[in-house]
């Protein structure tokens, strides 16, 4: 199996983790490995240095699995990174020194037609990151108009969600709604002429938002966040790549509410709350990819990784 996926923000992302050949360190998206070879490699078996490597697509684990062979730092877990604390309560960790999260979605899943992610191959609609559950095609075939408008809206940001989902539900009264190209062909169906002839694929915002549904993605992101940042050590980094604005708003408000400290009102002469910052921005903009990476890797020119450092109190 070749899972392809080039890892983006690659050095930056392993500068960000800080990295000591004694600590143990948290992939919570393995995909192809990239990042996770990278940590082990400058981790330290004897000395206690570990990386736990966590994906829930099994042809990421296996991948992984394989890739990770020659590095005995490296363990590697299925599972799904809202799970990091239970999965490191089963391993006996109690904090480590460095988590990291690649949301994007791999090269492999994208270009294996059958995974039915994308919207220049014609296949069954899926879009399942775990092989298991909830699908593209139950959704388009059994959501009802307000719930596919909500979606469309919210995880899709697109503005004639409306008007899609209409369409939707009257193709779908003739006969089920079974592959990507028929979804993309009611798209552009319902799309107004201008807006087809917009800047990227008349689909693409639409299929985000089924992909999002599909994976709980944001849901997830949010339950991550808040229950791994305490199993971080005092100086330990949580780094987090993502794709689009909707993660990177959600990650950038999660990292800054750790970061609040006192909240008395200015006019107090000293403070009585008593709060802390608990972490603190390690770059208070999000680093993105250079010009050259975007050259090497298109799909890396929305990236943006934020890191966030937890304090020693």
């Amino acid at each position: 199996m070749d899972f392809q996926h080039i890892s983006v923000l690659l050095n930056e992302t392993i500068e960000g983790l800080n990295i000591k050949p004694d600590g143990i360190y948290v992939d919570g998206t393995a995909g192809g490995a990239g990042h996770s070879t990278q940590i082990a490699k400058r981790l330290d078996p004897e000395r206690g240095g570990r990386l736990i490597s966590i994906d829930k697509d099994p042809d990421a684990i296996q991948t992984a699995t394989q890739r990770l062979q020659p590095y005995p730092a490296a363990q590697v877990v299925p599972g799904d990174f809202k799970d990091i604390p239970h999965i490191l309560d089963e391993l006996g960790i109690d904090k480590v020194d460095g988590i990291m999260l690649d949301l994007g979605v791999s090269s492999r899943q994208l270009d294996t037609a059958e995974r039915g992610f994308s919207y220049h191959h014609d296949s069954e609609l899926d879009m399942r990151m775990s092989q298991h559950g909830l699908s593209a095609y139950d959704v388009v075939n059994t959501y009802s108009k307000e719930d596919l408008i909500r979606i469309l809206r919210d995880y899709g940001e697109e503005k004639f969600a409306p008007r899609i989902a209409a369409t939707i539900l009257k193709a779908r009264e003739e006969k089920p709604i079974r592959t990507t190209f028929e979804l993309v062909d009611l798209i552009k169906e319902a799309l107004p002429a201008a807006a087809k002839r917009g800047k990227g694929h008349p689909a693409k915002q639409t299929f985000q938002a089924i992909r999002i549904e599909v994976n709980h993605e944001l849901d997830y992101l949010k339950e991550c966040i808040d229950s791994s940042f305490d199993r971080l050590k005092p100086g330990g980094r949580f780094c987090i790549i993502t794709f689009h604005s909707l993660e990177d708003r959600i990650v950038k408000q999660m990292f800054a509410s750790y970061t609040i400290g006192c909240t008395c009102p200015p006019e107090f002469p000293v403070c009585v709350c008593g709060k802390k910052p608990r972490a603190k921005l390690v770059s208070r903009k999000p680093i993105e990819p250079t010009k050259e990476e975007i050259e090497q890797n298109n799909r890396s020119r929305s990236a943006k990784l934020r890191i966030l450092e937890r304090l020693e109190y």
